[in-house]
């Protein structure tokens, strides 16, 4: 068994498009979840409860289009198409770890969404704010911690597929 990476030929670049398309869609998702966390999030914590509960429920709400939809569900179709793709390749590190990053997209962001930030978004939609309940600000703090989760992941998932597309490019494969 040997350790040392042998270098593959370069891909043709129609192969990589599914590729680089998955990067970039995940770098647009963790720009989205960070700058929400980093800025609105922080700004709507100067307010009161009344103009949260308006405002909040207008962002979820005007966040239910076409274009968000693509781009939310966007990443792990890209990793499983490009993974899908270049199945040849399944033994190397990058398609490994891309297929992984995918799978954490649809688990930590997709399905925790679901699970998670729409409930909280379906309880703040049905506030009125002029008669908000007590634990407001703890509901507020919930959607919070969750949104800051979907931030770090989704950046470490962006992170972790341009390292597979970087790897991928410099033609590296698994060991052994």
């Amino acid at each position: 068994m040997t350790t040392a990476l042998r270098a593959q030929p370069t891909p043709a670049p129609l192969a990589l498009i599914p590729h680089t398309l998955a990067v970039l869609w995940l770098g647009l998702m963790a720009g989205f979840f960070g700058t929400y966390s980093a800025n609105v999030n922080l700004a709507l914590l100067q307010m009161d409860g009344a103009t949260y509960a308006t405002v909040q429920s207008a962002f979820n709400r005007n966040v239910r289009h076409a274009l968000f939809f693509g781009l939310f569900f966007g990443p792990p179709l890209w990793c499983a198409l490009a993974i899908g793709t270049a199945w040849r390749e399944h033994r190397r590190l990058w398609w490994r770890l891309l297929a992984l990053v995918g799978v954490a997209y649809l688990l930590g962001i997709v399905f925790f969404t679901q699970q998670v930030n729409l409930p909280l978004n379906h309880t703040t939609e049905a506030w009125n704010p002029q008669a908000l309940p007590a634990d407001w600000s703890r509901v507020r703090d919930q959607w919070n911690a969750a949104n800051l989760w979907r931030a770090w992941l989704s950046l470490g998932c962006f992170a972790a597929a341009l390292g597979t597309l970087v790897g991928r490019l410099a033609g590296r494969r698994m060991p052994g």
